[in-house]
């Protein structure tokens, strides 16, 4: 029999596995601490000794509960004014357990288009090409057949695979974010021009509470005039620096010591700018409840 402590350590390994889901599945910080406080409460009640993966048991109980949690979740953006997206992880403090939770996400342009995706494909895609589960303890997770749940992974990887999001290497993105960074900072719209797809889209977050696209914006030139205006905006004491966000990076613009704009962009394999995501939601922007 194992004991209480065991038994800790070993939700401990897998916290950020169980945030990670409940947080694609549901998209916000809260929502997502909510299912990982029950799934470690239900744990609690399991004899260990008869669990022979604790990992796909953690990762079972933990998808179960967010999907419960989806209609509440729904019901909310329902009534959301404007244009939703997932609050931005962004890193407060560097703990270890922090570093750790950020490195399991997704970019944040990812998490953006897997929010178009049904909750269960959310749900199963982040167990079977994330966190590489077989599809035996997916179809137990999600309560479908092995064959259900392998068109479920396929319907969600064609809804991410046929936007023309594709984030292409590291490396790519990290240069041409600082590229369309420059532009927007020194207010050059031909090389803002440059970096940005032809048919990209920008979509903004402003929760009812502060100025925003309530509708996205489309074409080149539209998401090139509207950054440039925002640009043009003084703001005091303002500082902007590329930095974590998700599992990727972003542009995090503050106010002295307060996060007033986090901007994430998706990029293709020719190097442009597909998408845009502002979120000024200050509700989205507090740092994570201790």
């Amino acid at each position: 029999m194992a004991t209480t402590t065991e038994q800790g350590e070993l939700f401990t390994v897998h916290r950020s596995m169980v945030f990670a889901i409940a947080y694609e599945v549901l998209g916000t910080r809260a929502d997502a601490d909510d299912v990982v406080q029950e799934t470690y409460l239900r744990w609690a009640d399991v004899d260990i000794s008869t669990v022979r993966d604790p990992r796909a048991y953690l990762a079972t109980i933990a998808t179960r509960t967010a999907l419960n949690t989806v209609r509440t979740v729904s019901r909310r953006r329902e009534a959301y004014p404007g244009t939703w997206l997932p609050e931005p992880l962004v890193s407060h403090h560097e703990s270890p357990e922090q570093q750790l939770l950020m490195k399991e996400q997704l970019s944040y342009a990812l998490s953006v288009l897997l929010q178009q995706a049904t909750p269960e494909q959310r749900a199963v895609f982040m167990l079977h090409d994330v966190f590489g589960l077989p599809y035996p303890v997916i179809a137990k997770a999600v309560g479908k057949t092995q064959a259900a749940v392998r068109q479920i992974a396929h319907r969600a990887r064609t809804r991410l695979t046929a936007t023309d999001h594709a984030e292409g290497t590291t490396d790519d993105s990290a240069e041409v974010l600082e590229a369309f960074l420059a532009a927007v900072v020194t207010g050059d719209l031909q090389a803002l021009m440059n970096v940005l797809a032809p048919q990209a889209v920008l979509l903004s977050d402003g929760g009812g509470k502060v100025v925003a696209a309530l509708r996205p914006i489309t074409g080149a030139e539209a998401v090139a005039a509207f950054l440039l205006k925002i640009a043009r905006t003084p703001v005091p004491q303002m500082r902007v620096d590329i930095d974590t966000l998700n599992g990727g990076l972003g542009v995090l613009i503050r106010t002295g010591d307060r996060l007033e704009l986090t901007v994430a962009v998706a990029v293709n394999d020719q190097r442009k700018i597909t998408g845009v995501y502002l979120v000024r939601n200050p509700d989205k922007l507090r740092p994570a409840r201790k």
